[in-house]
């Protein structure tokens, strides 16, 4: 018992206490701000591959940016990242950060249906379906349930069969091969359900938005209940978002 003892205190604490209040240090790239200095803001545009940033006023689209960097390195004085990893929420428009305003990502919670605090409150269970993903998003959703994030505290689980969940996490862009299976796996969830879209790649197609080879058709009549940025998103991200959905 002593020797369990001594190496508990030599490793300290191998969990995070407090998920919701965590600090992060650079060069984590979180919310981003975007300051009323001038600049050239064609070259501003033209500088996203993915084109997030856009005119009339400067606003900058999380849900398209794989938080590269590339804008914040040009302009350093016009676009800076915070590292507020609090960037999820269930309304699209509320990833599009705007010129001068430095306001946190809102969470509508308004617009949460009922039955989705009252059923998964204490408990949900998800089924992740990597649609034609990278397994960057992958790899970070299952970093969540691990014991330094440990979101299985709150009920939050993996499970292996879509009968057995209360929702679907997407990630990657939706590719052709992916659009069937993942609608099959949508449709053997028994209701309520949730869905929610993790990762550039899944909320906005990313860097193969334009691609032939992607579906994302079935986005026209699944409503998203969650939009989870990041390129891959943090785990801190993930589970807060969660959090802030069924509680």
């Amino acid at each position: 018992m002593i020797k369990e003892a001594k190496v508990i205190f030599h490793n300290g604490k191998q969990y995070i206490p407090d998920v919701r209040n965590v600090k992060l240090k650079a060069p984590f790239r979180g919310r981003p701000e975007i300051s009323n200095v001038k600049v050239d803001e064609q070259a501003l545009i033209d500088i996203c591959p993915l084109g997030a940033i856009s005119l009339n006023p400067i606003s900058f689209d999380m849900g398209k940016c794989a938080f590269c960097g590339e804008c914040a390195f040009a302009f350093p004085e016009k676009i800076k990242f915070t590292q507020d990893y609090k960037i999820s929420s269930n309304k699209r428009e509320n990833l599009i950060v705007k010129e001068g305003e430095n306001n946190f990502i809102q969470f509508d919670k308004e617009a949460i249906r009922l039955e989705v605090k009252k059923t998964f409150g204490k408990s949900l269970k998800l089924r992740q379906v990597s649609a034609g993903g990278d397994n960057s998003c992958e790899t970070e959703l299952g970093a969540a349930g691990n014991a330094n994030f440990d979101m299985n505290r709150y009920g939050i689980e993996f499970t292996a069969s879509p009968r057995h969940a209360d929702g679907i996490v997407v990630t990657g862009p939706i590719t052709e091969n992916m659009a069937g299976p993942l609608r099959i796996a949508y449709d053997a969830i028994p209701e309520p359900k949730i869905f929610v879209l993790c990762g550039v790649d899944a909320i906005s197609g990313g860097v193969f938005t334009d691609s032939e080879a992607i579906d994302r058709s079935i986005l026209k009549d699944i409503k998203v209940d969650l939009f989870i940025p990041g390129n891959p998103s943090h785990p801190l991200t993930i589970v807060n978002g969660l959090l802030d959905l069924t509680r």
